[in-house]
């Protein structure tokens, strides 16, 4: 009987730990996949309240852009995802900052023009209070 309450202990324990780990990146998951909707809807606010004011983005074609720019780019449609698919997607946690690495295949219409990407991402985000936020994006594109 002893064995079985330390094993079922043991089990509560460790249990408890892997789920302290999964809530943070459940949350930074959330965080990702509302990115990638408001990205998809231009949605002016949401893009603001998930990107740091101190957002470093940057494009496969070398171009980095800070918050405003970013957003601007997105809502103006100048910068348009019609749709965008994430897949591969790994998150990694250490401490309030998250390192999410992923493949994003999506469909645009940049400035009226449709067209498609097929890249790597990799995002960094850090917790600000309560809330992840996009610090860092870098994307390079898939060669095939």
């Amino acid at each position: 009987m002893k064995k079985i309450l330390i094993i079922a202990i043991s089990f509560f324990i460790l249990n408890g730990a892997v789920n302290g780990q999964s809530k943070k990146e459940k949350q930074v998951a959330d965080a990702t996949e509302q990115l990638r909707k408001a990205m998809v809807d231009g949605d002016k606010a949401g893009l603001e309240k998930l990107a740091s004011d101190q957002l470093s983005y940057g494009h496969s074609g070398g171009h980095v852009e800070g918050k405003a720019e970013f957003v601007e780019k997105i809502v103006s449609g100048k910068s348009d995802f019609v749709t965008i698919d994430l897949t591969d997607q790994t998150i990694l946690i250490s401490g309030k900052t998250a390192v999410v690495r992923h493949s994003l295949a999506a469909k645009t219409n940049d400035n009226g023009k449709p067209g498609e990407v097929h890249l790597k991402i990799l995002l960094i985000w850090q917790k600000e209070g309560s809330q992840w936020k996009l610090l860092a994006r870098q994307a390079v594109k898939i060669v095939k």
